[in-house]
């Protein structure tokens, strides 16, 4: 077995010299391709037509994450359909996503087709990436263990940073808002000769808010809970030859959150979170498309307390052969992947690596009527063996406007090092959690001579086993066990209209995620939530409403703890003072809800910013 590991690792060290100062990930470039037609990669591995796709996608592209005016991932993610945040505070404040009603841990979150997360809590530092060195965000919903492996039980999320461009572009933004919110981004991007490149730089500060509302919970602290954010980007592709490119990425950013630990001392943590890659991607064949990328990404967080300080450091490294075939009778794209996850604690773990040897394949066909996608993969860990996962799907053309699409599939997520291997709280011989879901989905589409309209409705059921929960003895000695099961079932319900000037986005989910063995519902997420937002042109200007809503939840699995539901209604303004320069403004909560993501953290209140954005 110890030969079988050490293959992987003089390949990594291998491709890093072939690749030299290589390659951004072949999604990223395909990503720059979407400027030029309508696709996506993350359901497929590669570039598709949107309007082809058999899964259930949805696309964020630069003009809406710029007209969002937002500071945190979670917000921008939060008026999207099938997905639910939960949020202990500001923006920096710990974050979880529930796509389709599955944990924050069943959703598998990429950064330019690398992994990012940490392997100790076995969930992504959401709240770490930041907002203002995203171009583009893909999120796909279902199980596709199937394509990346473990953890995407509920679905994917795939963040694309800013990308190289032959053309001299250049941007500039500043802006400030309630709770002292300062902001400023830069970018520049180009071409010398044949090297095409970009850069992104960005600073954000704020004083914040008393995260914990609740003056008798426990930690309550009656201060401000601010954070800085430092973040940095870079993309550079270099073509050798007709269908050969070489390329690298790089994203930095180190965060510094306050949160309320306890009276009388300043709890915070910071985490700096990084991943880079090199590609190297080559046309051997005018049938054949190889891609090869190596890279690493890292979420280290110290969490400064009254009691001392508590490190964590985690490594993902990750080695990927993909290669593309166009076959007589549709495409074939087959692979091979490893990674490696290393944790780096005081806390005296038993085992601190494990790695992952992955080989996948994925067949597409279609013709004016059908469409068929079917996906196989297999996954060998050395901590818990092998896993299996495939999924189907298939779409027929009713008629001109109409498509049916249905599809089955599997998932697994993988059990975290603290649940394997945290000193007293832990069992090292759980299994991995495991998914099987089945939908259906009725899309309808119409061009008008301005514009389209779009409506889908689609139906699923998520079926999850050997959830991993803490169990209590009599003697309160509390570990982790493979003993419960969840069914997700629910219908998402989705409306796109773009008229000339004018923009309509709808969607409206519901639910019901339920723990099988009490009936109850799973924390934090609700039977029913939804969003709209409608934009409009009005001369130089752009107004845009918004509408979040979400019925109760309760915080707790007993569901005891009840979360009201809440309504709350966002404005967004945009005047092209000249064509490079434009003056934005945001006002969110307008009539001050009071409502919680989490129990007993607040969420802010009304809040504006305004600001300034030059564009060369």
């Amino acid at each position: 077995m110890a030969s079988s590991r050490s293959s992987p690792a003089i390949l990594f060290t291998l491709s890093l010299s072939i690749a030299g100062s290589a390659a951004a990930a072949d999604e990223g470039a395909e990503a720059r391709a979407e400027r030029l037609a309508p696709v996506a990669v993350t359901a497929t591995r590669s570039a598709q037509p949107i309007a082809d796709l058999l899964a259930d996608l949805t696309v964020i592209d630069a003009a809406e994450i710029a007209r969002a005016g937002v500071h945190g991932l979670a917000e921008l993610l939060q008026r999207q359909a099938g997905v639910e945040i939960a949020r202990n505070g500001g923006p920096a404040s710990v974050s979880g996503v529930f796509i389709r009603g599955a944990n924050r841990g069943q959703t598998l979150v990429l950064v330019d087709g690398q992994r990012v997360g940490s392997a100790s809590t076995g969930a992504t530092t959401l709240e770490a990436i930041p907002l203002e060195a995203i171009e583009r965000i893909e999120i796909l919903r279902g199980p596709a263990s199937s394509l990346y492996g473990a953890d995407a039980i509920g679905g994917v999320i795939q963040i694309f940073t800013r990308g190289a461009t032959p053309t001299p572009q250049a941007s500039l933004s500043a802006s400030y808002g309630s709770h002292a919110t300062r902001a400023i981004n830069a970018a520049v991007a180009g071409s010398a000769g044949p090297l095409r490149l970009a850069l992104q730089a960005a600073a954000v500060d704020s004083e914040g808010f008393n995260a914990v509302s609740n003056a008798e919970a426990y930690g309550y602290n009656p201060d401000r809970d601010g954070y800085a954010s430092r973040n940095a980007t870079f993309d550079l592709a270099l073509p050798l030859a007709d269908g050969h490119e070489l390329g690298a990425k790089y994203l930095h950013n180190r965060q510094d959150a306050q949160y309320d630990g306890g009276p009388g001392y300043d709890d915070r943590t910071l985490t700096t979170l990084e991943s880079w890659q090199l590609t190297s991607r080559n046309r051997l064949a005018p049938f054949w498309t190889s891609r090869l990328t190596a890279g690493q990404s890292s979420d280290d967080s110290v969490s400064q307390t009254g009691f001392g300080e508590f490190p964590f450091a985690t490594r993902q490294r990750q080695l990927t052969w993909q290669n593309e075939f166009a076959l007589p009778a549709g495409t074939l794209t087959a692979g091979y992947e490893w990674r490696q996850e290393r944790v780096d604690t005081d806390a005296a773990f038993a085992v601190t690596r494990r790695d992952t040897d992955s080989l996948f394949a994925i067949y597409q066909w279609r013709d004016a009527v059908q469409a068929v996608q079917a996906n196989l993969r297999h996954d060998e860990s050395s901590q818990y063996g092998g896993q299996t996962t495939g999924a189907v799907a298939y779409g027929y053309r009713l008629a001109p406007a109409w498509r049916f699409t249905a599809g089955a599939a599997t998932g697994f997520k993988a059990p975290s090092f603290n649940d394997l291997y945290y000193p007293g709280f832990s069992t090292p011989d759980l299994e991995p959690e495991t998914a099987r879901n089945v939908e259906a989905g009725l899309h309808w589409g119409a061009p008008l001579a301005d514009g389209t309209v779009n409506a889908r409705a689609i139906a699923y059921r998520n079926r999850i086993e050997q959830l991993i929960v803490f169990r209590c003895d009599p003697s309160f000695n509390c570990t982790p066990q493979n003993v419960d099961r969840a069914t997700l079932t629910g219908v998402t319900l989705g409306l796109d209209v773009d008229v000339g000037s004018f923009s309509a986005v709808a969607s409206l989910d519901l639910g019901n995620p339920r723990d099988d063995q009490t009936g109850k519902l799973l924390p934090r997420r609700a039977r029913q939530h939804g969003a709209v937002a409608v934009s409009d042109a009005l001369g130089p200007a752009r107004i845009g409403v918004e509408l979040v809503a979400s019925s109760h939840r309760f915080d707790d699995a007993a569901n005891t703890v009840r979360l009201p539901g809440y309504a709350i209604v966002n404005l967004t303004a945009e005047w092209s003072l000249l064509p490079s320069l434009t003056v934005f403004a945001r006002a969110d909560n307008v009539f001050d809800v009071d409502y919680q993501l989490a129990a007993d953290y607040a969420t802010g209140g009304a809040t504006v910013s305004a600001g300034l954005r030059w564009r060369l």
